[in-house]
């Protein structure tokens, strides 16, 4: 298990970010995913110490594609160097939410958690009703002093609070946001040694564990759009 595989794999196809390439090093990829996915099996092993709903994903399935969509984007460049997987007890799914890791050269790679999905109106409703009916819940936890020091809820929010919300309630602020996330920033230097990090994600997702815990009661009775 090393990430150095995947670090200098993921730096080639930035530098290489092309389908003439990615083809010619088509084995590179399958080991530096075969290394990912080991990654991630230690890392549910470490979270499973304080989270065993996460135990029985298996780890190709909570990985996303490095394939890019272009069709809406100015950037036509055909992958996204970055090795993503998001672990929560119902696998990938956005919701219930879990735990989300990238890794991606450059100091780009970091830890996250919380509803990262705004394009689901009604996630997003049952969130801020569950904010309104247990403010002081969700205060005790986002100034936790050991979530603050590693954490700051970030979102995309409106520039009002949207009606139907009290304007004066003591959580306005957050009733604004569409979504509710947490993004760890990790530097490259801090994935040198697999084990070490194992250990510091762990650590960071178990501090991350309480906020999500609380946006999943809010969505107990969410139900993913069909296809």
């Amino acid at each position: 298990m090393n990430i150095k595989i995947i670090m200098d794999y993921l730096s080639e196809l930035s530098m290489n970010n092309n389908r003439e390439w990615y083809h010619a090093n088509k084995e590179d990829y399958k080991k530096a995913n075969a290394e990912f996915e080991e990654v991630l099996q230690a890392l549910m092993m470490e979270i499973g110490k304080f989270d065993s709903s996460i135990l029985h994903n298996n780890p190709k399935d909570l990985t996303f594609k490095i394939v890019r969509d272009t069709r809406f984007s100015h950037d036509k460049s055909p992958y996204n160097p970055a090795f993503r997987a998001h672990i929560s007890s119902k696998g990938k799914l956005p919701v219930p939410v879990g735990y989300y890791l990238m890794i991606k050269p450059g100091n780009q790679s970091f830890l996250g958690g919380g509803l990262f999905a705004d394009m689901f109106k009604e996630a997003t409703t049952m969130v801020r009703d569950f904010i309104v009916r247990n403010g002081e819940e969700w205060e005790t936890i986002i100034h936790e002093p050991e979530f603050e020091k590693y954490f700051t809820v970030q979102g995309t929010a409106l520039k009002n609070v949207p009606a139907g919300y009290g304007k004066e309630h003591p959580q306005a602020e957050y009733l604004k946001f569409k979504s509710w996330y947490l993004e760890y920033p990790l530097k490259d230097e801090e994935l040198n040694d697999t084990e070490t990090f194992l250990v510091k994600a762990a650590e960071t997702f178990r501090i991350m564990k309480p906020f999500n815990d609380y946006l999943n009661k809010a969505l107990v009775d969410f139900q993913m759009p069909a296809r």
